[in-house]
């Protein structure tokens, strides 16, 4: 095997050997070899980054043949390109320092072996995910980040709140693996196969497939499927439902119900679920399906709408909440939204590049927020703090430049060393918004919708970041006395873990902004991701049409090559796309940054100005408060038309279904009759000896009669 391998496993040994171990040798000895495990992991995936990514030697490991029936073949392998290297790198990194984390937050709580079991079980499951090479073996590991979450969200069992949220994050995830389980099914029926490789090649190639059961193939671009007496565009049925199943494991617009709740986990659990694994398990299928989407525009721009939709939704709910970590996740759920409408107008470069970046200072948010609650004796509600700076300085530096990073700070226009200077979230953020500007330039759908979606989400993102900051560790203290006087302490191996995040939420979006978006981005995608210009011009040269047919393939391109290199993206007047000449004004590269100052501004006139508890612009008895407060009435919309009548369904089987009907007509009723019948014979045992004397000399009798009768008839 392979040693490279050892980056998917080692997770796994650490899952299945936590509980032995921290029952042989105690809790510390579980943590640590856990925590151990991860760290060599990490190490490897740094080391394949380098070698795949960097040094473009992508390979497949074939481990074994997982399932063989007939024409259906599912592999066990080792995907390593260039877009399992970025998550490889991603997940197992953030993955240690919360392990590291959570040895210091979870000493209070106990049950340590169970939680870095299902940490590393997580973290398995998600490695298997990135690392796929087929349909089947992400779904595989699709499911398993679903129990492991469930596992996770629910650890404190004990608590209902905490069952309850586990149940809905199962539940509503399932909704969306539903979809995702038909688009593999769709998949086989059209191509004959799951894997990557053969499915993907034949998109771009045009190749005439013919679906399972038919008469004829046809060119994949063009077929249609039949489904209840109509036709469909293939491509296009696939794409939709993958994405639904990207949109409940993403938590997306209408799917996103389970995301807040899934704060009753422990903190480490809800950086780890937010910041790198979980989440954007979404976001790497449409990318890794690129090609599918590329030849799907309608599947494609029902990716830009609901992620512009998310993008916006989630922020204006992210305003008004007043719990630290429902905030972030609020934040997680709009930066995400940011990532789907990015790779639904073709930017698949700035998404992973958002990813990446967004892996950095949302861990760093969410595992400073837990020391926060950590140092304020596990309170979690900002109105209720206040003064924290002066109390854990350090925290409170880290978690400024955690906000300065999601917000965007940055110069646009300004280049250093050849990429823009500013924060990670600055960097890539603005990809995104400028890619889905050059889309709608381009004509491709809800383009220029997803850039204003974008912007104002951007201007609320400062707006709720710099509450965040502002209620949580300025101004008066608003704790009760005995916490300022007696603040908890925060263990050293809480605090280590933020400031590789910290560096990396400051520098990672220009270290690496030549290879995702940049001008070595060919290079370093190496094929990873689908390049419609490329496609588009062998395509011409080889005098084939098909690529011409598809209007908003170019779109794409455009959208993703729009800001392809320093020369043409940040710093210039205006830059170009490859396929011919798109403008995006100056005013384009200036309108995120003064979004975010829009926002920031905002925030600081209201807080900083006398008591930051005062009204606000909203009454807090009005109409839009109310509604922005619970969060669009989704939870109870989804209560009213789906939960509780799921509940009296359920009720009425269970009552007169089950309990009248199968149980009072089958066992329940034979006992009832075999019971009424006794009762009716018991009543003969009177316990009169002179009634037995009787009954014995009647029965004397009628056998006497009945000898008699007998006799009388033989002669």
């Amino acid at each position: 095997m392979d040693f490279s391998a050892l980056v998917v496993f080692l997770p796994l040994f650490g899952a299945m050997l936590a509980m032995p171990v921290g029952r042989a040798m105690g809790y510390r000895a579980a943590e640590l070899l856990t925590t151990g495990l991860l760290l060599f992991a990490a190490i490897i995936a740094w080391f394949l980054f380098f070698d795949v990514a960097l040094g473009g030697n992508a390979r497949t490991i074939q481990l074994f043949t997982w399932i063989g029936s007939g024409n259906f073949q599912a592999d066990w392998a080792i995907r390593l390109d260039t877009l399992s290297a970025v998550m490889l790198v991603v997940v197992n990194s953030v993955s240690f320092l919360v392990h590291t984390y959570s040895m210091g937050y979870m000493k209070d709580y106990g049950e340590q072996s169970r939680f870095f079991a299902y940490l590393s079980l997580f973290t398995f499951a998600m490695l298997t995910l990135v690392t796929a090479d087929n349909f089947l073996q992400l779904f595989f590991g699709w499911e398993g980040v679903g129990l492991a979450s469930y596992l996770l969200i629910g650890f404190w069992f004990k608590k209902k709140s905490a069952n309850d949220a586990a149940i809905k994050a199962f539940v509503v995830n399932r909704v969306g693996d539903f979809g995702f389980a038909l688009g593999i099914m769709c998949i086989f029926f059209v191509f004959g196969t799951i894997q990557f490789d053969e499915v993907f090649q034949a998109v771009a190639t045009n190749a005439v497939v013919t679906p399972w059961n038919a008469v004829a193939g046809a060119p994949i671009q063009t077929l249609n499927i039949t489904f209840i007496g109509a036709e469909y565009h293939a491509l296009t049925v696939i794409g939709v439902l993958l994405f639904i199943g990207a949109m409940g494991k993403s938590a997306q617009f209408f799917l996103h119900t389970w995301l807040p709740d899934a704060m009753e986990g422990p903190t480490p659990v809800s950086a780890l679920i937010h910041a790198a694994t979980m989440v954007t398990a979404g976001v790497f299928l449409v990318c890794r399906c690129s090609v599918i989407y590329e030849y799907a525009p309608n599947a494609a721009a029902m990716v830009t709408l609901v992620g512009a939709i998310t993008a916006f939704f989630a922020a204006t709910v992210g305003l008004l909440q007043d719990d630290i970590k429902k905030i972030v996740a609020y934040s997680t759920c709009s930066q995400l939204g940011y990532m789907f409408f990015a790779a639904g107008v073709g930017a698949y470069g700035a998404a992973m590049f958002h990813l990446f970046t967004h892996a950095f200072f949302k861990a760093l948010l969410f595992l400073g927020s837990g020391a926060v609650i950590i140092g304020m004796h596990h309170e979690q509600d900002i109105k209720k703090m206040g003064g924290v700076k002066e109390l854990m300085p350090f925290t409170h530096i880290l978690m400024v430049v955690g906000t300065i990073a999601i917000t965007g700070v940055g110069i646009p226009g300004l280049y250093l060393f050849g990429a823009p200077f500013g924060t990670a979230g600055f960097v890539s953020k603005d990809m995104i918004i400028e890619g889905a500007f050059a889309a709608g330039e381009a004509g491709r759908a809800f383009g220029y919708f997803a850039f204003i979606m974008g912007l104002l989400a951007a201007v609320m993102t400062a707006f709720y970041s710099w509450r965040l900051i502002f209620l949580t560790f300025w101004g008066p203290s608003r704790a009760p006395e005995a916490v300022r006087k007696h603040p908890h302490a925060v263990p050293d191996t809480m605090m280590a873990p933020l400031i590789p995040l910290a560096i990396g939420a400051l520098v990672a979006g220009m270290a690496f902004y030549g290879n995702f978006v940049g001008d070595k981005s060919e290079q370093f995608w190496n094929g990873a991701l689908y390049s419609a210009a490329e496609q588009h011009d062998a395509a011409a040269a080889d005098d084939h049409g098909v690529v011409d047919d598809h209007g908003p393939v170019s779109a794409h391109a455009v959208a993703d090559d729009s800001h392809g290199t320093a020369d043409d993206s940040h710093g210039a007047e205006e830059s170009h796309g490859d396929e011919g000449g798109h403008h995006v004004p100056i005013w384009v590269l200036w309108a995120p940054f003064i979004a975010m100052l829009t926002g920031t501004f905002t925030a600081a006139w209201h807080y900083l100005r006398g008591d930051p508890l005062r009204p606000g612009l909203l009454r807090a008895d009005g109409m839009i408060y109310a509604f922005l407060k619970n969060k669009w009435y989704f939870d109870e919309i989804y209560d009213y038309l789906l939960v509780k009548p799921a509940i009296a369904f359920g009720r009425f089987l269970w009552k007169e279904g089950d309990g009248k009907t199968i149980d009072g007509v089958g066992p329940d009723g034979i006992a009832s009759a075999v019971a009424a019948g006794a009762r009716r014979i018991v009543k003969v045992q009177s316990g009169y000896l002179y009634h037995y004397a009787f009954a014995m000399l009647v029965g004397i009798a009628v056998l006497l009669t009945f000898i008699l009768i007998r006799a009388g008839g033989g002669q």
